[in-house]
């Protein structure tokens, strides 16, 4: 078989995947069942894979799927806990007096509180969050979908404690295989890792540092009286403070904790910072900007949704300090979960798994309920009920809503991760051919050669685009990249580095993270106007990191432990 037909095969599952979302329409629960299906027939078929791997391959994604429900359960179910206990709306309150700039607004709320709630949660919730907020203390609907939807870029790798990071890239990558090489060169998988954290890191903090003077001038251009760029870039100053203050503490976590807090401590050093500056007047315009009065605001900007302020709308229960205490609690225990040798031991030391499933060397998976975030994320649940003097009742609603949640995100993911495992182990088959990853990287790296760097975050950028998620282009995506860097000997961390950073470009195009952002203001049907907006900051984010992207592997010549 030619390897331009391998790829063409190799490559059908993804293609499928977006004629079945993008072009029919189709919904991911229907859509990705009929791409498992698929993909195991051309591993059977064209590969000549036995049914055991297939099978084995398939129990392996379950066992990754219940890693990945995990967490976003537990995610889910802290944010409805604080919606219940009030601790949102005492939040949301201490931002709404700050000033009365909606440039300064819309930097606090959605640049820094969204990125907070991206790394406490993820899946969507920023939007969902500072969306109707942003419409509650006066913004348009569709300005504040907008501005909602460009949250979804910088946070989004270490978005849900990291679970792009830590699930995504993980389970993507053939790690058994990998780890030999690293091992033979001296070093670990858990240094592999860090390397890709580190670098998705310092990547995201050099191109999101402007994304918050994006996210205003954009807003000033098509919501303001005047269209003006201009009345953007008269914040610039302040919109760069506030980039820094995020992206530096966010760039020097991801360096030296890890993947799961970068977002968590950006944004918390962030607001520590950007919000008494504000109150005090630094790097603040000379005019205040608002909207035009809103009778003279077109009727598509607004949603079917009444909402009042929130402090009429909901009377703050408790101090500041007492609803952002959870939150902080779940960074502390994160990081010394990860930080302290002893506890991360205990954390540790329940795991359930399987070793070489069905007899298929190399295939295992485990899952560790206590050392995952959702362990963590569920046990500051507990302490809240007591903290916030919550009702259990309280409690079990919401987990029921967090249930209800995952419902729809779990069907999808038994589907999606499973087949990603099948495509990562098709190496071992009846035909004798590479895996399916390798023979589509080896037909990229043949056609694109050594300017492919350039390309690898728009390809991680369209996975998103497909999948709607960073966690699954992460998944689908990261062994392709990482075989196109062997194949044109650059740094194989680099390249899966640069798929991490273009998935959570692409969040920001993601058609159903647009549909839930505009469901939470009531604003349907404008939801292609909204894509044609930020498909601007998308095409921003993917090509200043493929040069950057360009500029590590030639110029830089970044190097790592599997490159000798």
């Amino acid at each position: 078989m030619s390897i331009t037909l391998q790829a063409i095969l190799a490559f059908t599952p993804i293609a499928l995947a977006a004629i079945l979302l993008v072009g029919l329409h189709w919904p991911a629960k229907r859509a990705m069942p009929v791409v498992y299906v698929a993909t195991a027939a051309i591993a059977y078929f064209a590969w000549e894979m036995s049914f055991n791997r297939i099978i084995a391959s398939s129990i392996q994604g379950l066992l990754v799927t219940i890693s990945v429900l995990w967490i976003i359960f537990g995610a889910i179910m802290l944010l409805n806990t604080l919606q219940h206990s009030g601790a949102i709306a005492t939040i949301r309150s201490g931002f709404t007096n700050i000033s009365p700039d909606r440039r300064v607004q819309a930097i606090i709320i959605a640049w820094l509180f969204g990125c907070f709630i991206e790394g406490a949660s993820g899946f969507g919730t920023p939007a969902a969050i500072a969306a109707p907020l942003l419409v509650a203390i006066g913004f348009p609907a569709m300005a504040a979908v907008m501005i909602g939807m460009m949250i979804q870029s910088t946070p989004v790798s270490f978005g849900a404690v990291g679970t792009p990071i830590v699930i995504g890239v993980t389970s993507g990558l053939d790690k058994t295989n990998i780890s030999q090489q690293l091992v033979a060169n001296g070093s670990s998988w858990e240094q592999f890792i860090q390397l890709i954290t580190s670098e998705v890191a310092i990547g995201h903090a050099i191109v999101g540092t402007l994304m918050p003077l994006f996210m205003i001038v954009m807003m000033t251009r098509f919501f303001g009286t005047n269209k003006s760029w201009r009345e953007g870039f008269a914040i610039a100053p302040f919109a760069l403070f506030a980039g820094f203050a995020f992206t530096i503490p966010y760039a020097l976590t991801g360096i030296y904790l890890g993947p799961e807090f970068p977002s968590l401590i950006g944004a918390l050093v962030g607001l520590s910072i950007v919000v008494p500056a504000a109150k005090l007047g630094l790097f603040m315009p000379k005019k205040n900007w608002d909207f035009a009065p809103r009778d003279q605001w077109p009727a598509h900007w607004l949603g079917n949704l009444a909402f009042k302020k929130e402090e009429d709308a909901q009377k703050p229960k408790m101090s500041l300090a007492i609803a952002w205490l959870p939150y902080v609690l779940v960074a502390l225990i994160l990081v010394a979960s990860r930080v302290s040798v002893e506890f991360k031991a205990f954390t540790k030391s329940l795991s359930f798994g399987l070793t070489n499933i069905l007899g298929e060397a190399g295939i295992s998976s485990s899952i560790q309920p206590l050392y995952l975030p959702g362990g963590i994320l569920l046990f500051v649940c507990l302490i809240t009920l007591f903290l916030h003097k919550m009702k259990f009742s309280q409690i079990i609603d919401s987990a029921k809503e967090a249930s209800h949640t995952l419902v729809g995100a779990g069907f999808v993911l038994v589907f999606t991760i499973p087949m990603v495992r099948i495509l990562i182990n098709s190496g071992v088959n009846g035909a004798d051919l590479a895996a399916m990853p390798v023979a589509m990287a080896s037909f990229v790296a043949d056609t694109f050669g050594a300017v492919y760097p350039l390309f690898a975050p728009t390809v991680g950028a369209m996975g998103a685009f497909i999948a709607g998620s960073n966690t699954v282009s992460n998944m689908m995506l990261s062994q392709f990249q990482f075989e196109v860097a062997n194949a044109l000997s650059i740094s194989g961390a680099l390249l899966v580095a640069q798929q991490a950073i273009g998935a959570a470009a692409g969040n920001m195009i993601a058609i159903h993270n647009v549909v839930a952002a505009s469901a939470t203001v009531g604003l349907l049907g404008q939801e292609g106007l909204t894509l044609r907006r930020t498909i601007i900051p998308t095409l921003y984010y993917v090509l200043v990191t493929g040069v950057l992207g360009l500029i590590a592997a030639y110029v830089l010549n970044i190097s790592d432990p599997l490159l000798k």
